[in-house]
């Protein structure tokens, strides 16, 4: 998938922001150091897909409860996985961090991919309990696709009207993108089942929805704060702060909304 916005731009005028271009370099580091070469030439080689990967089991049963953050950090030997993964972070996040700033887009890119290993966790419990396949449970997700996917959301609703080009190709707004990719995922995971393919599309999935119910929990605490506060509600259906970090010319703090 490629980018243009709605003035003309291209994916080599989108900036490295800083919070972005820190999980590049940490994904890139922890893939190639301990992936790579710690994981293929040192240790056992399930050792860190088992124990930092997604294991819905050991997360229910063990309590590893660390594998719902550790699994975004971690992707498959075949580099396409993460070259593919960090170009969509570069391009989504460096746009999202742009108008949300660094804090913001941190919180919101960590609470999708932990709302996707959370809900990845239960439905793969759920399947199993009805009867489906025990691979739901024992299968390891890694991955920053979960996070990713709750970006893709935000990008949709924030530049909804802007052009993307699937498959650097076909053009189409980003938020008929997003509903169509949300579509796909969904008949691929009831085709292919949870854990049963080499793709996670319940976590993709799980990205979408986290991100869709934190942007609405986040516009309604907002507009109760703003009530309480003496300020009027906006006529937009939808404001959320999006830059906390800028300053308007007196030097206070003056927060910015989308609807």
């Amino acid at each position: 998938m490629g980018f243009r916005g709605s003035m003309g731009g291209t994916p080599a005028s989108i900036p490295f922001t800083p919070m972005v271009k820190r999980l590049v370099i940490i994904n890139v580091a922890i893939w190639l150091i301990c992936q790579v070469i710690l994981e293929q030439f040192v240790l056992d080689k399930p050792f860190i897909t088992l124990n930092f990967g997604l294991v819905p089991v050991f997360v229910l049963e063990k309590f590893y409860i660390w594998q719902i953050v550790t699994y975004m950090f971690l992707h498959s030997l075949n580099p396409m996985h993460i070259l593919f993964n960090m170009l969509m972070l570069w391009w989504m996040g460096s746009e999202l961090e742009t108008r949300w700033g660094s804090k913001f887009f941190l919180l919101y890119y960590f609470v999708c991919g932990i709302g996707a290993g959370v809900i990845y966790s239960i439905i793969a419990l759920a399947v199993v309990l009805l009867g489906g396949g025990a691979s739901a449970l024992i299968v390891p997700v890694i991955g920053a696709s979960g996070a990713l996917f709750g970006l893709l959301l935000a990008y949709g609703v924030l530049f909804g009207e802007r052009i993307v080009y699937f498959m650097f190709v076909f053009p189409m707004r980003a938020k008929y993108f997003v509903i169509i990719l949300g579509a796909v995922e969904l008949l691929f995971l009831i085709n292919n089942g949870v854990g049963n393919s080499g793709v996670a599309n319940l976590a993709h999935l799980g990205g979408l929805v986290t991100g869709y119910l934190f942007m609405i929990f986040w516009t309604r605490w907002q507009r109760k704060r703003r009530v309480k506060s003496g300020a009027s509600k906006s006529a937009g259906h939808l404001e959320l702060i999006v830059n906390n970090e800028r300053k308007n010319n007196n030097g206070s703090r003056d927060p910015r909304f989308w609807n």
